[in-house]
């Protein structure tokens, strides 16, 4: 059954991924949030805001359709503790997308337990960015240059949407409503 479960679950994400990518609807962000942070080689002043606009909604418009889709999974193929959950699909996921090209996203635990133990933050862009989220910010982002090219660093917040989730993760039944559990990290290049 988890064979079957895990096959389902990544070929509806594969499928999203592949149809949907170019459409979807922009998430929230607070003005202050909103406001690149330039690194040593780079300033914002330099990277033409127009194309970080356009990533920005990339951005946007990846995270509106992992998240509906891992609550889409959850829903309808994750019945009890043995089931594969969505949340490894989504992971296997990024993986796949990060190894495939210049877009890298990468599911991340804020709780200080994590599913898996690569599952954490790994630079100070996602140790700062998950404080924030913690404390209320609804994303994290940054420009930075990468071997010459501009890319769009950005965090949103994972909250428990489901009761289900504590089947695999029983820590999370603490968590208060809204609280950040995870986060999805986004680098995706500035074109």
């Amino acid at each position: 059954m988890k064979k079957s479960l895990y096959s389902v679950s990544f070929v509806a994400f594969a499928a999203l991924a592949v149809v949907v990518l170019p459409f979807g609807s922009p998430s929230v962000t607070t003005a202050e949030e909103k406001k690149p942070t330039p690194t040593e080689e780079q300033s914002s002043a330099e990277t033409d805001q127009e194309a970080v606009e356009r990533t920005r909604k990339t951005v946007e418009s990846f995270d509106n359709i992992f998240k509906q889709t891992i609550v889409l999974i959850t829903e309808k193929y994750v019945h009890d503790d043995d089931d594969f959950a969505a949340g490894s699909a989504a992971v296997l996921l990024f993986k796949n997308i990060s190894e495939s090209g210049d877009n890298k996203i990468r599911l991340i635990d804020a709780t200080g337990d994590p599913y898996e133990p690569e599952n954490v933050a790994k630079d100070d862009f996602e140790k700062q960015g998950i404080k924030k989220l913690k404390a209320g910010a609804e994303s994290h982002e940054q420009v930075i240059t990468k071997d010459g090219k501009p890319y769009l660093r950005a965090l949103t917040p994972v909250p428990v949407v489901m009761q289900k989730c504590v089947m695999c993760h029983p820590h999370y039944a603490d968590a208060k409503k809204g609280e950040p559990i995870g986060a999805i990290s986004y680098t995706l290049p500035i074109e």
